[in-house]
């Protein structure tokens, strides 16, 4: 014990030593020694909630960032000494910050590594959540090293477990699994587990928070990722995202216009833009290798318009009617249903000797505000009929 507390004495002084000797630094910017002033001081008065919220600022600091070692610096001087004082998390945060700025992966996950043996050290069980946030930047270091292997078990095994055994995660936590997965995904051309991944990390971060030019790239990944899913055929909540904005005035704007096409199954538009933005689509070698399953999602789509704009009491559909909206032949169209209901989009009977189809449900879609006014007009008028037939019995049972 007193020999324990000797080492941090030592530490400490070393630590105002440090600190001194950065503060009379004048190669430094005066941002830099005015932040390490503040450090000394706050440290100096145990303050240690407002020493962790500089700290986070400090990390993000130009001119630090100007300078990667001097983070590494101040960790191993002072953070260290006096890392147990603060909240576990913040401590995974800004360990985190502070790893991305060495150039030598390896080192950087053994910095990270050893962090988190401190953290169980002197936590326990409190340190249960920062260890899956440091877990996950350590399998993102791993898929960029090229071990997909170790990347595959942490989401589907470690780190999913490690995650899913929190009870309340801060959102900090969940967002960085989400992303090193959607990041695994877009590696392994998932397409449908990137965009579900995607969406569920930008349920967990701000949207304004990420550089303007994150978002671009995201929202193009997430459009293509919608489109190219196996079995995405929802496109509402992603339209609804304030990320696409970014898409809105720049060179993609076509891609959110063909994703627009798709979430109304609007094949008249699909054809037009196909003409339109021919050199921007045959510029994705991906859609123009999907051309096919293009086509087939988006008929699809354009049957569930057609359901969802039938009466509730009036579900039952001609093939013909089918075939003209969807120009697919009579052979087609079966094959378009026997589609839908095998991916469970929608339940129903296909009757060849009346040539219909008689529609029993249809898989709850995320609507968009014109979609959801146009439900809104049609239960008003459903409303109107049960209180016309209400009335009707009232006057029956008057007689």
């Amino acid at each position: 014990m007193i020999s324990s507390l000797c080492d941090r004495s030592k530490m400490s002084t070393r630590a105002d030593a440090y600190l001194d000797a950065q503060i009379a630094n004048n190669a430094l910017e005066q941002g830099a020694r005015d932040a390490y002033a503040t450090i000394k001081s706050l440290r100096a008065r145990q303050l240690w909630h407002e020493l962790t919220l500089e700290l986070e600022s400090v990390v993000s600091n130009v001119a630090f960032a100007r300078s990667p070692g001097a983070l590494r610096s101040l960790y191993a001087e002072v953070i260290v000494d006096i890392e147990h004082k603060f909240n576990p998390l913040k401590v995974a945060h800004i360990a985190v910050a502070v790893s991305d700025t060495y150039g030598d992966h390896v080192e950087a996950m053994e910095f990270l590594t050893k962090t988190t043996a401190r953290l169980v050290e002197a936590h326990g069980d409190r340190a249960n959540e920062p260890n899956v946030y440091i877990a996950a930047h350590v399998t993102l270091l791993k898929l960029v090293d090229g071990d997909v292997d170790f990347v595959k078990r942490a989401i589907t095994e470690g780190d999913k477990q490690a995650l899913e055994a929190l009870r309340a995660p801060d959102p900090s936590v969940s967002a960085a699994f989400h992303y090193v997965a959607s990041r695994y995904y877009k590696v392994r051309e998932q397409y449908g587990e990137f965009y579900k991944s995607g969406m569920l990390y930008l349920a967990y971060v701000s949207c304004e928070m990420l550089p303007a030019e994150t978002r671009a790239a995201l929202s193009v990944d997430l459009c293509l990722a919608a489109l190219l899913g196996e079995n995405v055929y929802n496109f509402a909540e992603l339209l609804a995202h304030p990320i696409v904005e970014s898409l809105s005035d720049g060179p993609f704007i076509w891609l959110m216009e063909v994703v627009k096409a798709f979430n109304e199954g609007d094949l008249h538009e699909y054809d037009q833009l196909c003409v339109k933005h021919a050199a921007a689509l045959n510029a994705q070698p991906a859609l123009v290798a999907n051309e096919r399953k293009l086509r087939e999602k988006i008929t699809i789509l354009s049957l569930l318009q057609i359901i969802f704009h039938l009466p509730a009491e009036h579900r039952e559909i001609s093939l013909s009617d089918i075939a003209a909206k969807t120009k697919l032949t009579k052979d087609g169209v079966e094959y378009l249903l026997m589609k839908a209901l095998s991916v469970h989009l929608i339940e129903g009977i296909i009757d060849q000797v009346e040539s219909k189809v008689i529609i029993t449900w249809v898989q709850p879609r995320v609507l968009l505000r014109s979609q959801i006014a146009e439900l809104a007009g049609r239960l008003d008028g459903w409303i109107e009929k049960v209180s016309a037939v209400e009335s009707s019995l009232r006057d029956e049972i008057t007689v």
